[in-house]
């Protein structure tokens, strides 16, 4: 996927126009901002999640292949009465802290009441018009596939936010443990749709 129109200008421009703090002070003080693309089929790995923070008063960033959805399984197949969690767009403060997925392996988890939208229609469509649950939903950011680069999201998220590659999510854990030992194990997470960031 092309990820060239993606930059720390561009990603810091859209923060400030809706309010959102940017972390632009301190090495490692970590940015981590998904991006919701506006490709919206079902199942696929469409989305980004980018990491931005300066060294040394220069800035870096690295962008992943990701889904910010649930898979069509848990689309069609909702685990909650109410529907299928998709996190809410916005900038949520502490949402997450080093921990383990499902108590298995090194990720992100959810530390931190999170919104989502409860899709309880059952098909293949994304729906962020209905129901929000402001709650404890184990919205954690952990890979796919541990042996291969996974193509399809199937069952690797319910709601979570998931990173294609193994090696990409090891990567972004091997910075907030970095991070941890200069700001302490609390990490804001910035979900913009790709739109925000044509508006700026």
């Amino acid at each position: 996927m092309d990820t060239s129109f993606i930059t720390v200008d561009l990603i810091r421009a859209a923060c400030q126009r809706l309010g959102y703090k940017f972390f632009e002070y301190g090495d490692y003080n970590l940015n981590i901002v998904g991006i919701r693309t506006d490709d919206d089929k079902a199942n696929t790995f469409n989305d980004f999640i980018t990491v931005s923070f300066k060294v040394e008063g220069e800035w870096r960033l690295y962008v992943f292949e990701a889904t910010t959805d649930p898979g069509l399984y848990y689309r069609l197949n909702p685990m909650n009465v109410l529907g299928t969690a998709i996190l809410a767009a916005g900038q949520h403060p502490g949402a997450f802290k080093l921990g383990k997925h499902r108590g298995l392996y090194p990720a992100l988890v959810q530390a931190w009441p999170l919104p989502v939208h409860r899709d309880n229609d059952k098909d293949a469509e994304l729906d962020t018009t209905g129901l929000v649950d402001e709650g404890w939903h184990g919205i954690n950011m952990h890979h796919a596939s541990a042996c291969w680069v996974s193509k399809l999201v199937d069952k690797w998220s319910a709601g979570c936010q998931v990173l294609a590659s193994k090696a990409d999510l090891d990567f972004i854990v091997g910075l907030c443990r970095h991070s941890t030992t200069l700001y302490g194990n609390s990490f804001t997470y910035t979900l913009l749709d790709e739109q925000d960031l044509m508006h700026v």
